[in-house]
Order: structure tokens, then sequence, then C-alpha cells
């Protein structure tokens, strides 16, 4: 295994929640938490960080950002939401992501299509992101320790260099996200 699959293995690229991991039943908030640490428990930085708790629930159902629930409880197409959600959120706003997830949330709430068959395309859209990911890495490594003139090749410089490159393109390809909900809302307006 080379250096960029062991980091791409160290940060637990393919981890997710599949169809076949949500109960087919209804699920209270606990459970639902409860699947998401069970799910994503290996991809935390740090032991007592939190992947989903009450709050950032109900202050996703307050946002709007899925349909509403009920009876308390959440359905399977509610908690592929809510990974939705909790994938996006780090890099895009609440409002983003609300404005992503609009229509999605409309098809669902008017039964029209199947958002199952829109999750399972997702999690393949996901998988490929973690090759495509797991190559670039590599190819970001190799231009970071090769970058340097020779004499000042060291291992802190060309991790430092590393660090740098990955926050530079998280910055682009999160620029290109934010690109790709603008262009959502002028749809909304009518306006192009």
């Amino acid at each position: 295994m080379d250096k960029a699959e062991k980091l791409a293995d160290s940060i637990a690229l393919h981890n997710r929640i599949e169809v076949e991991d949500i109960p087919k039943i209804d699920l209270y908030s606990d459970q639902v938490i409860q699947l998401f640490e069970n799910s994503f428990a290996v991809s935390k930085r740090h032991e007592d960080e939190k992947i989903l708790t009450k709050t950032m629930i109900n202050n996703y159902a307050k946002g709007k950002l899925f349909y509403p629930i009920d009876s308390k409880k959440y359905s399977r197409n509610h908690v592929m939401l809510i990974n939705m959600i909790y994938q996006m959120k780090s890099v895009l706003s609440i409002n983003d992501v609300k404005k992503t997830l609009e229509g999605i949330n409309d098809k669902a709430v008017q039964q029209e299509g199947s958002l199952e068959s829109f999750y399972r395309s997702y999690l393949k859209v996901q998988q490929d992101n973690g090759d495509v990911f797991t190559a670039g890495l590599s190819r970001h490594m190799e231009t970071a320790a090769n970058v340097l003139p020779n004499e000042e090749n060291d291992s802190e410089l060309e991790k430092v260099l590393l660090i740098a490159s990955l926050a530079h393109m998280s910055k682009l390809y999160k620029r290109a996200a934010e690109k790709l909900v603008d262009d959502l809302r002028k749809g909304e307006d009518g306006s192009r």
C-alpha cells in the first residue's frame, strides 16, 4: 500500500450508510444518532467528537432541510436526507444545503420518483469520489515531494506543502459547489 492509499484508508474514505443499513421501520432521533455513530465512528478526528446530535437534527428540521417527520419518527427517506446533509454541511452553508436538497424534498413529499434510487446513485458517486481522491492524493504527494529544490527537501516542508495544496484544492471544489448552488437559485427566479 502506497502513502496515498495509507492516508486515504486512515480517513475512512469509504465509510457510509448503505440503503441496506437503514432499518425498514421509522426511527426515533436516538436511533438515528446511533446509526450515524456506528457508521462514522472510525472517521472521527477526535474521540470525543460527535457525529450527530439531537440538536443538529432539530436544527435541520427547524431549518426545513428535510420535509416534516411523522410522530417524532424518521423514515428511511429522512435518514438518507440527513446523511446527505451531514456530508454537505462541512463544506456548504446550511442555506446552500437547504437549496440543494429543496427539489429532492419536494419530490419525496409528493412521492415522485424514488429517493432510494437517487440515494443509491449518490452512494455510487461517493464511491467513485473516494477512488478519484486517492489517485489525486497520490499525485499531490508526488508533486509536493518533487517541487522543492533539493537543498530544501525535507519531510516537514514537504508535508506543509502537501497540506497547503490539499487546502487549496478543497477551496476550489467548495467554490465550484457554491457556483452550482447559485445556478440552482438562478433557475428558481428565472434569470440566467
